[in-house]
């Protein structure tokens, strides 16, 4: 670590605990193929991160950049803009299923039901997608929602109370498309606590094949904030419209289609 950051760690007890947390919240969030950072990895993180949610750009871990690193937010690692998986996955079929297996014991379990399916809405509103719910626990269905504490069966353990509020997959088998809830989170519906149908909304982008966006007002941008009303912002538009649009003609146009006509262009940069 560099000067400024060892004394900043000094300034502030215990600094192994603040040290260990701070290089496991950048590898978790930032893709990093060191299995021990460096020095020099180490301050590009900080930098990256820096970069992508508006900080002033010091490489030096500062007071507003740990705020930023303690915030409730989603477990899925960063990028810019408004982004794809790697790969673009996305699915091939519009009709989708999920399926519910539990919820929390902040919600009644009707309440978390429908706040699923209007959190399932905001996505159909914009895309030729539908969602489904299915009962039937013998039934393969797409999507599957469960609400978890600590180490689940997936290899990414939720951290208890605030921190990683919520987890989901891009699309494709097996756990493809699944999202997780920490059912440590103080759910609730708007405030006070963490807005269920928002961090919904958010995962489901994950589910469709959305990454993270820089975009502060964008629903996938990776820190929890409470909004209302809420809306799409253009950003989550324009990329959930890039996956699921037709090519047209033209080169550099996609056409985003509703009941088998287009309705919108949007021409690619």
């Amino acid at each position: 670590l560099n000067r400024l950051t060892k004394f900043w760690l000094s300034q502030h007890r215990p600094v192994k605990l603040i040290s260990m947390f701070l290089k496991s919240s950048l590898q978790r969030h930032f893709y990093t193929s060191a299995k021990r950072p460096g020095r020099k990895a180490f301050i590009e993180k900080i930098t990256e991160m820096q970069k992508f949610f508006g900080l002033n750009v010091t490489g030096i871990l500062n007071t507003e950049t740990m705020n930023v690193m303690k915030s409730p937010r989603c477990g899925i690692p960063d990028v810019a803009e408004f982004s794809l998986f790697p790969g673009r996955p996305k699915w091939n079929k519009r009709h989708l299923t999920y399926r519910i297996l539990n919820g929390t014991p902040r919600l009644k379990f009707a309440v978390v039901v429908d706040i699923i399916k209007k959190a399932f809405k905001v996505w159909s509103d914009v895309t030729p997608l539908t969602f489904t719910r299915i009962h039937c626990l013998n039934a393969v269905v797409d999507i599957i929602i469960k609400f978890a504490s600590r180490a689940h069966g997936d290899g990414s353990p939720f951290d208890g109370p605030n921190g990683t509020l919520a987890h989901a997959y891009a699309p494709g088998k097996g756990i493809g498309g699944d999202a997780h809830f920490d059912n440590d989170e103080q759910w609730s519906i708007a405030q006070p606590g963490i807005d269920l149908f928002l961090v919904a909304v958010h995962e489901f982008g994950h589910s469709l094949g959305l990454g993270h966006s820089a975009d502060p007002k964008a629903i996938m941008f990776p820190i929890y904030n409470f909004v209302e009303p809420f809306k799409l912002s253009r950003d989550d538009i324009k990329g959930i419209r890039i996956l699921y649009a037709v090519l047209c003609r033209q080169i550099g146009i996609v056409c985003y289609t509703k009941m088998g006509q287009c309705i919108q262009k949007i021409h690619l940069e």
